[in-house]
């Protein structure tokens, strides 16, 4: 009935108050959204910087997040390294050599690789295994009520889903995309020398990679994987505690929002640093 008069008392508005609740109401959701989740973000990262939080049950879920983020994720990361190395690190010293810009081979591939390829990939990596495990097992616990079980027994749904769970995707981030780039260099130096297209040894061309980053880049290496990876995890708990309707709707809601944030994340890091 309330229902029915609502949709009555909209009906009898004058147009232009009809006009503006149409583009109004969207606007609010969207800016409520953004609130909430900055409200999210906000109290996780408190929590996790407090060492009361980090009771058995919390580190326990940690460990088993990182296991499914990292170590079950390493298959994938080496494959996708090495397609990548032999893809563009090997191209880059070929053409560079052609060209007759072999001391430029260092700049460009950090420009390209470092500060944005691995951290990138290693985020969509994460995106597909945990944040779509993340979607799939918090809603499908919200919409089986098993988060109000919790809370009746005096667990914390959020101590123990989401702070265990955006921590273990920002260290497995780092710990991806720093391994990623060792094998990604590896592969392509090793696909060079095969074709004739490398003329110095592996310690030369780790030097001039070396050589061409600065506190930019070492910083960069250190915090982008970290803010994506937290990102992505974030977005994805964000949107299986907040979803309604249907779970396969949300999963593919999450899943594009995570692979946005990513980008997002990316760019933004890169115009900082």
């Amino acid at each position: 009935m309330s229902v029915a008069l609502a949709a009555r008392a909209s009906r009898s508005r004058p147009w232009p108050r009809r006009a503006l609740a149409a583009i109004g109401d969207p606007v609010l959701r969207g800016l409520r959204a953004v609130a909430l989740f900055v409200g999210l973000a906000a109290a996780t990262l408190g929590h996790a910087l407090r060492v009361r939080t980090w009771r058995r049950t919390v580190r326990a879920a940690f460990g088993r997040e990182l296991r499914e983020a990292g170590v079950r994720a390493l298959p994938a990361m080496f494959g996708m390294a090495v397609l990548i190395g032999l893809g563009l690190v090997s191209q880059a010293l070929h053409w560079l050599e052609v060209a007759g810009q072999a001391g430029s081979v260092g700049r460009v591939i950090v420009t390209v690789l470092v500060r944005e390829i691995a951290p990138v990939a290693v985020g969509l990596l994460l995106v597909g295994r945990s944040g779509t495990l993340a979607l799939v097992e918090i809603g499908g616990m919200r919409a089986g009520g098993q988060l109000r079980m919790l809370e009746t027994q005096g667990v914390d749904p959020f101590h123990l889903l989401v702070v265990p769970r955006v921590a273990a995707a920002a260290v497995a981030g780092f710990c991806l995309t720093v391994l990623f780039i060792v094998a990604a260099l590896l592969a392509g130096f090793v696909a060079g020398s095969v074709v004739g297209a490398v003329r110095f040894p592996l310690a030369e061309f780790a030097d001039r990679v070396l050589a061409a980053m600065g506190p930019a880049e070492f910083a960069l290496v250190l915090v982008k994987p970290i803010v994506i990876g937290a990102a992505v995890s974030l977005v994805c708990c964000f949107t299986a505690l907040t979803a309604t309707g249907d779970p396969g709707r949300a999963v593919a809601r999450g899943f594009l929002r995570a692979v946005i944030a990513t980008l997002l994340a990316s760019g933004a890091v890169s115009m900082a640093l």
